[in-house]
């Protein structure tokens, strides 16, 4: 491994547990971006952890020497994890991360683009090295040097992973809202209109070709299948709105994946769902909701959302 040194010296142990506490931004931001998933992110940069203060010799470069365990931990979880989401009940959309731990002042869009759920979904469409050399090279810029000996190929065959991977995601490229400022205001517009019951307003603020799209993964109630249309989806909203508040159910603003959102929760405050928004051309283009209990946990207790569907439909059969 690039960078091995000779041996540990005394005080190495509180050397590099400063080392890796600087680096752990960094490290969970690759892992997450690689696996879609904040519990196995976590579990990997905790893993890296463990090998790291085990390791007899310290690398010249701990950042090279822990993203390269990283992505490797990363890499063999996802090809284990694609058999599992191949089999997936319905949409699969990753876990919601409310805050990005890695920063880069000069880099925040970029970052933030990179995290969307659009574009971990577009993600899903490339293989595990493909993934991760993509990841590596377009997102952090490592160099190539460093990305081979992350996932075990040569510099030749990497960069061919990454012409692959650049094509694929140049062919299913999500757009985004470039004035970040105008993007929020719209969403800002959104859940207020959802909170004042004024479908009128929401009209203006939905693409004709608008989709409302669930992930459930068949643990919670949903639309069977994504919602495509302005009209459609004024419909179930119009439906949907009215019980809100009867229901005790609050849509609270939140940043999501580095996009506008929202965590809904129930009148206990237990987390019902989470929702993002993709905004393109002044429009909400998609709204994708995460309502899998699975993927919520992390974000504090969970509401039964199946007892939440069954109060709202007593409450509705009762007007009746």
């Amino acid at each position: 491994m690039r960078g091995q040194g000779n041996g540990a010296a005394p005080g190495a142990g509180t050397k590099r547990a400063e080392e890796f506490t600087e680096l752990r931004p960094l490290l969970f931001a690759i892992a997450y971006r690689i696996l879609g998933s904040v519990t196995e992110a976590e579990d990997v940069v905790q893993d890296s952890w463990l090998r790291y203060d085990a390791a007899e010799a310290r690398p010249e470069s701990p950042k090279a020497y822990l993203s390269t365990i990283v992505t490797w931990l990363a890499v063999n979880v996802l090809k284990s994890a694609r058999v599992r989401r191949e089999e997936y009940v319905g949409e699969w959309f990753p876990e919601p991360l409310l805050e990005d731990p890695y920063q880069d002042p000069a880099r925040s869009a970029e970052l933030a683009d990179s995290v969307s759920m659009a574009a971990l979904v577009l993600l899903e469409r490339l293989s595990p090295l493909e993934r991760a050399t993509f990841v590596l090279r377009d997102v952090f810029g490592f160099e190539y040097i460093d990305i081979a000996a992350a996932v075990g190929r040569s510099e030749s065959a990497c960069r061919q992973l990454l012409v692959r991977a650049r094509r694929h995601v140049r062919q299913g490229r999500p757009r985004f809202e470039a004035d970040r400022e105008a993007r929020d205001e719209l969403a800002a517009r959104f859940f207020e209109a959802i909170g004042n019951g004024d479908l009128d307003g929401l009209r203006d603020l939905l693409a004709a070709d608008v989709q409302l799209v669930t992930d459930t993964g068949g643990k919670a109630p949903a639309p069977p299948r994504p919602i495509v249309g302005a009209k459609q989806n004024l419909r179930l909203l119009g439906a949907i709105i009215p019980d809100l508040d009867r229901i005790g159910l609050t849509l609270e603003p939140q940043e999501v994946n580095g996009e506008p959102g929202a965590l809904a929760r129930d009148g206990e405050g237990n987390i019902v769902q989470v929702m993002t928004l993709d905004i393109a051309g002044g429009r909400i283009q998609t709204i994708r909701m995460v309502s899998n209990p699975e993927k919520l946990a992390h974000l504090g207790p969970v509401a039964d959302q199946w007892a939440v569907a069954r109060e709202y439909r007593h409450g509705r059969d009762a007007r009746r």
